[in-house]
């Protein structure tokens, strides 16, 4: 069981399921559903997807792999790369919050620091401190020039 919970989107589609029946079973009476904000859903949702895409087209140019707990081959600067060293990730907190505002479920909001945190801990120091020994100082170079998130 460990092994199927242990990819990043297993993660993110729990958070989806529990905003998303929260949303639709547990409204308790609030809302946020106006024009503004499903604008404002619609984009976070079509940044993070965008966001996605564009690491993992970084990843398959550079032919190194995508997959979070295998050690890459090459260390990857540039593209998204070069804003943000979790661009993946960073996509899937924007599409957390884009759809957890278009579910209109407000009180899940909570769940988006648990889900960053949550990531973090288990996959980007995992992540970062294999990178750190494969790549040395290349890597030390890098996280000094670009932050973990944004």
């Amino acid at each position: 069981m460990k092994n199927v919970l242990d990819i990043p989107p297993v993660w993110l589609i729990m958070a989806l399921f529990l905003a998303w029946c929260q949303g639709r079973f547990f409204p308790f009476g609030m809302s946020v559903d106006h024009p503004v904000t499903r604008t404002m859903a619609g984009m976070l949702i079509g940044a993070g997807v965008i966001l996605m895409a564009a690491a993992v087209i970084e990843f398959y140019r550079r032919r190194t792999t995508i997959i979070p707990h295998q050690t890459p081959s090459k260390l990857i600067t540039s593209g998204v790369f070069g804003r943000t060293r979790n661009p993946i990730y960073l996509g899937d907190t924007l599409l957390l919050t884009g759809l957890i505002l278009r579910f209109d479920a407000v009180p899940s909001l909570v769940l988006v620091p648990i889900f960053v945190w949550w990531i973090e801990r288990h996959f980007i120091v995992p992540e970062e401190d294999r990178m750190r020994r494969v790549f040395r100082a290349d890597f030390t170079r890098y996280e000094q020039k670009v932050r973990r998130w944004v």
